[in-house]
């Protein structure tokens, strides 16, 4: 049975540069074969986390909103690749609702002691982020937040891809190079191999021609 893989894109503008490259990865994993499924955050209703600590009681969150559904699509999911553009140094605020409601994930297996699924299962995520400064302390915050995400819903932190000074919508269509990063992660994330202790990372800094910082 092929591989269930979602891809979360978490820019708010269809086209932008973390849109595409997540699209890349999706084709390369669809060249796997992959079952693929695209899922923008920017056309859903996802509220904040109330911080009511329903969850903590009865591992599920009270407020019924469109992440009941990117929830499920997320437990059902083999394979996971979450694309975000970086604002002010972290994840932009579309990412950060679906990751912050994923407290009733986290409640469930460390406050309720109680597993997301009947039987281990080999789940693995590939994260992709994108920023426009020249700064490498970017993608920082953007390690830590998915590092703790990933491990509050049972998948292993496989991949990363990170570009910087990429700015201008679609202006990663300029770079071939960093387009085939992305489709060769995407075929990676479906090998037959043990999931990765740490995440292999791709780094492609100073496209714009300036030295990062």
């Amino acid at each position: 049975m092929a591989l269930k893989v979602l891809g979360i894109s978490a820019s708010p503008r269809e086209g932008g540069n973390s849109d595409l490259l997540l699209r890349e990865a999706l084709a390369g994993a669809q060249d796997a074969g992959g079952q693929t499924e695209y899922l923008p955050l920017r056309g859903l209703s996802i509220a904040p986390c109330a911080e009511c600590n329903a969850c903590a009681r009865t591992g599920l969150c009270r407020i019924q909103d469109d992440y009941q559904a990117a929830m499920a699509k997320m437990l059902e999911a083999d394979r996971l690749i979450f694309a975000t553009p970086v604002f002010f140094m972290a994840v932009s605020a579309q990412a950060k609702l679906l990751i912050d409601r994923c407290q009733c994930l986290w409640s469930r297996r460390y406050v309720l002691k109680q597993p997301l699924f009947p039987e281990p299962r080999d789940r693995r995520a590939l994260v992709i982020a994108v920023g426009g400064s020249k700064s490498r302390k970017m993608f920082e915050s953007v390690r830590l937040t998915m590092k703790y995400y990933l491990d509050a819903i049972a998948c292993a932190y496989a991949a990363n891809l990170f570009v910087n000074q990429v700015d201008g919508r679609g202006e990663i269509r300029k770079h071939a190079e960093v387009l085939g990063e992305a489709r060769r992660l995407g075929r990676a994330l479906l090998a037959d191999s043990p999931a990765p202790i740490e995440p292999e990372t791709v780094e492609r800094f100073g496209l714009a021609g300036n030295p990062p910082r």
